[in-house]
């Protein structure tokens, strides 16, 4: 018995960082049949290239060999990085709330709030958002009539708050349409945005738009659960 139960205490190891790289490539790749394809591709084009540089420098080919293939591995790993991020974001696409897991994978830049910011009870339409350097962005899963009269609603509240002059508020809908922004796309595009705003300025925003922040639950009538919003971090994995 006290053997059972250590076994049953005992935490599982977790895998390894190979083991967790095969795991990665199997999903991304049964996903986009391209990622095997593009490796290999970027392996054997930096050797290539690697040995023709070799042999025209120091008429050997070896030194190109070895410099071409870790070249060759470091271009496909970010291959790799790229097209896992890209499936994991196609798996959770048309999902509610797959426009804040987007959000929530920005490293720096914008404070992204935990829970979307308007909720429409009946269609469950979510809108959420950011505050940064580059100002105010309103972020709509859907091009819908309900979510651009939510992101207007926020319009008008972000405006009662905000004694500031001059700061831009950002509407962007995700998805496939003109002026859309895809769902695997939103980060890089919210992060190349024009940072119009002091960091001094930027902090007294997201000060500001505290006082927006209010309890869902007590707001929206009940069976709609916000929390259902945020990502699915397993989903985000392949798992």
């Amino acid at each position: 018995m006290p053997r059972n139960r250590e076994a049953a205490t005992t935490p599982e190891k977790k895998p390894g960082r190979i083991r967790q790289m095969v795991d990665v490539f199997k999903y991304t790749q049964g996903i986009d049949r391209s990622t095997a394809p593009l490796m290999i591709g970027a392996i054997l084009a930096a050797i290539a290239l690697g040995v023709l540089l070799s042999w025209l420098i120091f008429d050997s080919p070896w030194y190109g060999v070895f410099l071409g293939l870790g070249i060759g591995v470091l271009l496909a790993m970010i291959i790799l990085a790229r097209k896992a991020e890209r499936a994991a974001f196609s798996r959770i696409k048309g999902q509610p709330g797959a426009a804040l897991a987007a959000m929530q994978s920005i490293r720096r830049g914008w404070n992204v709030t935990e829970e979307p910011v308007q909720v429409d009870p009946r269609s469950q339409k979510m809108i959420f958002r950011a505050s940064g350097r580059p100002g105010i962005a309103l972020v709509a899963d859907d091009s819908s009539a309900t979510s651009l009269k939510l992101i207007e609603k926020e319009r008008r509240a972000i405006r009662r708050v905000l004694q500031q002059e001059g700061v831009p508020i950002h509407v962007i809908v995700v998805g496939d349409g003109e002026d859309e922004v895809a769902l695997h796309k939103l980060p890089t595009y919210m992060m190349r945005m024009r940072r119009t705003l002091t960091k001094d300025e930027a902090a007294q925003v997201t000060k500001r738009l505290g006082a927006l922040q209010r309890s869902l639950r007590q707001s929206i009538p009940q069976g709609v659960d916000p929390s259902r919003a945020r990502p699915n971090r397993k989903a985000m994995r392949g798992r």
